[in-house]
């Protein structure tokens, strides 16, 4: 009997914080929206641009801050998947904790798709996850 309970155990100890983590995803209002501002879908932009996003129905809060229907920015760029939206969101992402709004990209010439996904205090996007359409752009 003592061989099925420390399986059952070691089990638990890697299903829990898993769980847990699902648990505590911050909810997303209805209708919360985040969008690219600029540039346009299709657009040609140079080496060097601004991105200007855009949020409907929540507000941008610095990661940490803990403040209900908030979120800050977090830029994927060329993504071939979106990342797990359970966790947080990772080193290939650009983040965007002090609350900012737009950011410089330099980036180089030809094709590249842009999204974003809001995330919370902690990095984690938000349930259900509040996610931009991609904008695909040329860089001349």
């Amino acid at each position: 009997m003592k061989m099925f309970k420390v399986p059952l155990l070691l089990s638990l100890l890697f299903i829990t914080p898993l769980a847990t983590a699902e648990m505590m995803r911050t909810p997303s209002p209805s209708g919360a929206a985040v969008y690219i501002i600029s540039p346009a879908d299709g657009d040609t932009v140079p080496r060097t641009f601004v991105v200007t996003f855009g949020l409907k129905g929540m507000g941008v809060a610095p990661a940490g801050t803990e403040k209900e229907k908030t979120g800050h920015h977090h830029l994927l760029i060329d993504g071939k998947m979106m990342p797990a939206m359970d966790q947080p969101l990772g080193k290939e992402i650009k983040h965007f904790g002090g609350g900012q709004t737009q950011a410089e990209l330099t980036l180089s010439p030809g094709r590249h798709t842009l999204q974003l996904i809001l995330g919370d205090k902690g990095h984690v996007p938000h349930d259900p996850p509040v996610v931009s359409d991609v904008v695909t752009v040329t860089v001349k």
